[in-house]
């Protein structure tokens, strides 16, 4: 195995990242040397000792766990597929190259929005391993204490502070694939974080459909987990991101 270094954006919270490449039998292990001191395969295995990892009470499709070690408290999620699939193939890719793997794209989106100063957990190492034509992928990413799911936070929540997360990852040209009430998470202060950046991409400019695109899949998850509470909620948030639209003249 073998190490190489990347440039990194400097970030404001903790340490600047120092973006580091792992290669290793069969694969390859990108992760932020500024936290992860010891690199290696057994950041992914929660069956390690070191790693004192505890299943995800809710989600993660039995494949996510929270960790701790030298890197601090963290979230560990290995890929699986959804749905129907996943009992034929139920956690390898199509190999297309190492930067389209899903593990090495959410860790560099992550890391492109956490140096934009955006709410995002910090990206700790990102792995696959391949196997002819597919790869099994996994992800390591620091914890956001204290916090809970939109979801299980209406009643206490601020549409405003949830609109402002989301325009700012709409300014900064990030699309997310699967924003729902599950994947916007509220600390004990009240901020807004937002999770899950798998399959998201970043653009220049997003366009005003995918900006909508992004609300009304947040609309439909707030009106199943709370019907006609999580329209009205969700009624709030759109005319708090339509003020900031205006501020900037997007809308």
């Amino acid at each position: 195995m073998n190490t190489s270094r990347s440039p990194a954006s400097s970030s404001s919270a903790g340490p600047a990242p120092d973006l580091r490449l792992l290669r290793m039998a069969g694969g390859a292990l990108r992760y932020d040397g500024a936290l992860v001191a010891e690199p290696g395969e057994w950041l992914f295995d929660a069956g390690d000792e070191r790693l004192h990892a505890k299943p995800v009470g809710a989600g993660g499709r039995q494949a996510a766990w929270f960790v701790q070690g030298d890197f601090g408290r963290a979230v560990l999620r290995r890929y699986r597929r959804g749905g129907l699939v996943a009992r034929l193939i139920a956690d390898r890719y199509l190999w297309a190259g190492a930067e389209a793997t899903r593990s090495f794209a959410e860790f560099g989106l992550l890391h492109f929005m956490h140096g934009m100063g955006l709410p995002v957990p910090r990206p700790l190492a990102a792995a696959y391993w391949r196997r002819g034509a597919g790869y099994r992928a996994a992800i390591l990413l620091q914890r956001l204490d204290d916090t809970r799911p939109l979801a299980q936070a209406l009643d206490t929540a601020s549409p405003a502070e949830v609109a402002a997360a989301v325009f700012a990852m709409h300014e900064a040209g990030v699309w997310h694939a699967d924003l729902n009430a599950y994947n916007i998470l509220l600390d004990s202060g009240g901020k807004a974080w937002l999770i899950d950046f798998d399959k998201g991409r970043v653009r220049p400019l997003l366009s005003a459909e995918r900006r909508r695109g992004n609300l009304l899949r947040l609309r439909r998850s707030l009106v199943k987990v709370a019907g006609e509470r999580g329209m009205l909620w969700w009624d709030e948030l759109n005319r708090a991101y339509e003020v900031l639209g205006k501020a900037t003249e997007h809308i």
